[in-house]
């Protein structure tokens, strides 16, 4: 499948729903005609910028621009020989666990080389400061999805706690237990024997990769 061009596809139904044409869609956006014109044609990358501004202008979600998919059935999308996109799924807390989200919110490329070994990846949004300033607030980090302790020992990673609780946090492991240490010493650690890992239980679901922030 080519993104692009599914992209525009969609972007060109909606403006027709709509009945603009290209010039006043241009004009919102705030770009030229032409681009608007490859924008359709899947001859131009859409950015995640011009992608929000045309979810609010057309009052849809930016999901609607990209193929249906969900946390357990996810693939990355083929862009390229190179090139792979990976869904963002949703918002982790860097601070207090939070329940856990699987709303696909956009989608970030990849390297097809990451997906070597069938590795699988998909990437978060940050919320809150705890992991500042290593992270800040609305960075998206890309995670190996893994659930390896010992790959994941002195790592930043997403952390499921009672099942249903995702976190991020650096990780310790020792013959006690674990503890989930934040970057920020406004907060405290959390700490977990091995029976609490065992019966909460605490799991690790993904080892950070890179991040990405939005100037």
């Amino acid at each position: 499948m080519d993104i692009n061009k599914y992209i525009g596809a969609k972007i060109r139904t909606l403006r027709q729903s709509k009945n603009i044409n290209q010039e006043e869609l241009a004009e919102y956006l705030d770009v030229t005609t032409q681009a608007v014109s490859r924008y359709e044609l899947g001859d131009r990358k859409t950015d995640n910028d011009i992608l929000f501004k045309l979810a609010d202008y057309f009052n849809v979600s930016v999901n609607d621009f990209f193929p249906p998919l969900n946390f357990d059935n996810a693939k990355p999308i083929e862009v390229d020989s190179n090139v792979v996109y990976i869904p963002v799924l949703g918002t982790i807390k860097a601070g207090i666990p939070i329940e856990a989200q699987e709303n696909v919110l956009e989608y970030v490329d990849i390297p097809k080389s990451w997906l070597k070994g069938e590795k699988e990846f998909y990437g978060l949004f940050i919320s809150g400061d705890s992991m500042y300033p290593k992270y800040e607030s609305k960075d998206i980090v890309i995670f190996e999805k893994n659930e390896d302790y010992q790959l994941a020992n002195g790592k930043d990673c997403a952390v499921m706690v009672n099942g249903d609780d995702a976190t991020f946090k650096k990780v310790f492991i020792d013959d006690e237990g674990i503890t989930l240490q934040p970057y920020n010493n406004n907060y405290p650690a959390m700490r977990f024997s091995k029976e609490q890992i065992e019966n909460k239980p605490v799991t690790i679901i993904g080892i950070a990769r890179e991040k990405r922030t939005r100037l």
